[in-house]
């Protein structure tokens, strides 16, 4: 089989620059509060990955498909209608107590669904994106 690779790249795209493009004034002031937030809570610089996520840290993957890349471990991207915050854990079984206490959200396997960071606990969600961020930096040391 050929080996595949992740489509998503980091590139040289200054993330403040692409959040200042950020149509909403509501939006924008979030992905900032977010760039500051995922910033002290992983200790990683922000980097764009692909045209639309910000990304903390990176790790590399290689699934048993051969398909392998590399993903930023930690991210979050403000499309139009959610900030959507990326969170690697299996955070909806792992957690649902502090999901149950987060404020209005929806979630999937792989992402949280904000509408506005001041409706939710910041606690809370600083607490789910170090322990998505340490889960990742645990599964994969050398990256």
């Amino acid at each position: 089989m050929a080996k595949t690779t992740n489509k998503m790249q980091p590139t040289d795209v200054d993330p403040h620059e692409f959040i200042a493009q950020v149509e909403s004034p509501t939006r924008r002031a979030d992905a900032e509060r977010m760039v500051e937030m995922m910033r002290e809570v992983t200790g990683e610089e922000p980097v764009m990955w692909g045209p639309s996520i910000v990304g903390f840290g990176t790790y590399h993957y290689v699934y048993e498909s051969g398909r392998e890349g590399d993903a930023p471990a930690a991210g979050f991207s403000p499309r139009k209608a959610n900030l959507v915050v990326y969170l690697m854990n299996n955070f909806t079984e792992a957690h649902p107590e502090k999901l149950a206490a987060l404020g209005p959200h929806k979630s999937s396997k792989a992402c949280l669904y904000l509408t506005k960071l001041d409706n939710v606990d910041e606690d809370i969600l600083r607490f789910l994106i170090k322990d998505s961020f340490d889960m990742i930096k645990e599964m994969y040391p050398d990256t």
